[in-house]
């Protein structure tokens, strides 16, 4: 019994211990696996991390205003007084050529056509297109590129929203943000590479951390969400009774714990934790210099209207924005919900127009007189279009359904052809005309407008090679300046 007993626990140690010594095995050759990957890749400097960009860039951050829900193109900057002219008619089937609809709209009798209710206007050298809704915005026209032309696959929000900010449907992947945290490095050491920023109470279909978070690229390249609240990052303060001094001197033993974990298994996840912790150290003093807006001057914090005095609207978010910015913030992502509007578009869309017409315009005039304008990229548009038919029965407050096939984006700044309109939709804006955008296409060109070559920023993954643009996407040379 008693040898039975030890011939037991003999086996069960070397059991546990073979698989304990297996799992350590493993553990060193994958780490030298991927030493080796990055060596030969030339991923290796600085921790993955390119820090150069591949030739001289134009933009050396990004300010993107992401309006979720799908701002209607036709009652913005889509401007198609055929529609007017034919409201109420039903949609041709030569215009529709059989595309796939959505559920919502999908088994409806009747697909008539409907005009905006707003008037229009050409503005800038370009002799673009703005709506009523849209004065402030109408008055940085010079410094605009209007993009008519864009289309995605992507027929809902979720996916659509994902596509847009990672390059693909799929939750999962890098968002854009990261990928250019990954490529040039982090050029504040006191604040992160990429910050997101939402307006608060709004409704509209949920954002979740996918959006901006890293992916299979190492966590310090995930967004920072900044709350409007007193404390703009969660858990940054010390706790009661813990000084300054006392935080330090934890954070320089938990480092020396960490490095020696690290020379034991090289996982890159490791040397992220240590950068977290300082990052989070350092930005105890940063964050609050950099979200105190009381040094303004009136006359800047009037230019962004009544609401930027209150913390988590998109003025605030917008003044922020500015603020990052000029501190070395690399990519900005604000996000301001509640563009869906399936019905009551003419009552609804005006009160958005109103939250962020003037403070994105004043975004753009800020940043060209504090000389950040030339080499910032400032992005606006939402994931797809709103459709040239009415959702439902014609009625005062109508709405329309989604519209992937073609619907407009602005870009601003960062060596874009100021003062321009690119691409066309046909007469019915239901398909493009002249030089579709693919989102793949808009990303390529933003990443090129940062000196990098989309097709060189590579990430090895489970065997293959990634990049945000995937297989797919061209430069559109006719929005660069």
């Amino acid at each position: 019994m008693l040898s039975q007993l030890m011939s037991h626990n003999r086996r069960t140690f070397l059991e546990q211990s073979g698989l304990g010594l297996g799992s350590i095995a493993l553990a060193d050759l994958l780490a030298r696996d991927a030493k080796a990957d990055e060596r030969a890749s030339g991923e290796s400097k600085d921790r993955g991390v390119l820090g150069e960009p591949h030739f001289p860039a134009k933009a050396k951050r990004v300010i993107y205003l992401f309006m979720s829900g799908g701002p209607s193109q036709l009652d913005l900057y889509d401007y198609k007084p055929l529609l007017n002219q034919r409201h109420g008619e039903q949609l041709p089937d030569s215009v529709r050529g059989g595309q796939r609809l959505t559920g919502m709209s999908g088994n409806q009798s009747s697909i008539p056509l409907v005009g905006s209710p707003f008037k229009f206007s050409q503005h800038g050298p370009g002799g673009a297109w703005f709506s009523e809704l849209l004065p402030h915005t109408a008055s940085v026209a010079d410094e605009l590129c209007v993009i008519r032309s864009m289309f995605t696959e992507a027929i809902n929000h979720g996916p659509g929203v994902t596509m847009f900010q990672t390059g693909t449907q799929i939750a999962g992947r890098p968002s854009i943000g990261a990928w250019l945290s990954y490529g040039l490095g982090q050029d504040n050491a006191n604040l992160p590479s990429f910050v997101v920023l939402i307006t608060r109470d709004k409704g509209g279909q949920p954002l979740g951390a996918h959006l901006w978070g890293s992916g299979f690229l190492p966590t310090r390249h995930q967004g920072v969400l900044f709350r409007a609240a007193q404390d703009p990052v969660l858990y940054l303060g010390n706790p009661a009774g813990v000084d300054t001094t006392s935080r330090r001197a934890l954070l320089d033993r938990l480092r020396e714990l960490h490095e020696h974990q690290y020379s034991q298994m090289q996982d890159t996840e490791i040397q992220s934790r240590i950068d977290h912790y300082e990052m989070a150290y350092a930005m105890q003093s940063s964050v609050p210099e950099a979200t105190d807006v009381s040094g303004e001057p009136k006359h800047v914090l009037d230019s962004y209207g009544p609401d930027v005095t209150k913390p988590g609207t998109f003025a605030a978010n917008c003044l922020l924005a500015r603020r990052l910015a000029e501190r070395g913030v690399r990519f900005i992502q604000l996000y301001h919900q509640d563009w869906d509007h399936h019905g009551g578009l003419p009552s609804a869309l005006p009160k958005l127009c109103q939250e962020t017409d003037q403070p994105a315009a004043a975004l753009i005039k800020d940043l060209r007189e504090h000389g950040l304008l030339e080499d910032t990229l400032v992005v606006w548009g939402g994931e797809f279009g709103r459709t040239n038919y009415c959702q439902g029965k014609i009625q005062p407050d109508f709405g329309r359904d989604h519209h992937p096939r073609c619907f407009s984006l602005w870009m601003a700044g960062g060596g874009v052809k100021a003062g321009s309109a690119y691409g066309e939709t046909c007469e019915f804006g239901y398909n493009l005309a002249l030089d579709g955008v693919h989102i793949h296409d808009l990303q390529a060109t933003m990443m090129h407008l940062l000196g990098i070559d989309h097709e060189r920023l590579t990430y090895k993954f489970q065997g293959r090679r990634y990049r945000l643009t995937d297989v797919h996407g061209q430069l559109v040379p006719g929005i660069i300046s």
